[in-house]
């Protein structure tokens, strides 16, 4: 039913992965589908906001996800998986998608853990444009 499903992840936040990763494993193992883990990064090479960092950060940045990336999957996805590291500039759901597009998944998985306004407890503001947005099927972890 499924050959590649993607988890979008926040290293620094536990609850972006805690429940979504194991149910994204179970669900690669069923379908024998490959796993695409996905890490957002904001966009520093905006020239607005790239003026407040020095020079290559943007590319530090990213190496140094690239290795907590690997690390992550090391430590919490089974080497029986295929798995792919990916990282992506821009806001949150709109990379998610992006990537999505790109990677041509058949599901996204996430959870929902951001509970800073009402919205935020029904769904987490960025799991819902996901939801509302993307052209593939998205499960929502609670």
């Amino acid at each position: 039913m499924y050959q590649k499903i993607m988890l979008p992840v926040d290293l620094n936040e536990e609850a972006s992965w805690e429940k979504a990763l194991p149910t994204a494993i179970t669900l690669c193992q069923t379908f024998g589908a490959s796993l695409h883990v996905v890490t957002v990064l904001p966009d520093f090479k905006m020239p607005i906001v790239g003026a407040y960092f020095p020079k290559n950060f943007s590319q530090k940045a990213h190496e140094s996800i690239k290795e907590a990336q690997h690390e992550f999957i090391k430590k919490h996805v089974p080497e029986d998986i295929q798995t792919q590291s990916v990282i992506v500039d821009g806001s949150p759901w709109e990379a998610i998608i992006k990537a999505g597009k790109q990677l041509d998944v058949d599901l996204i998985v996430m959870a929902s853990h951001n509970k800073r306004k009402f919205v935020d407890y029904v769904i987490g503001p960025n799991a819902e444009h996901v939801v509302h947005h993307a052209k593939m099927s998205v499960m929502i972890v609670r």
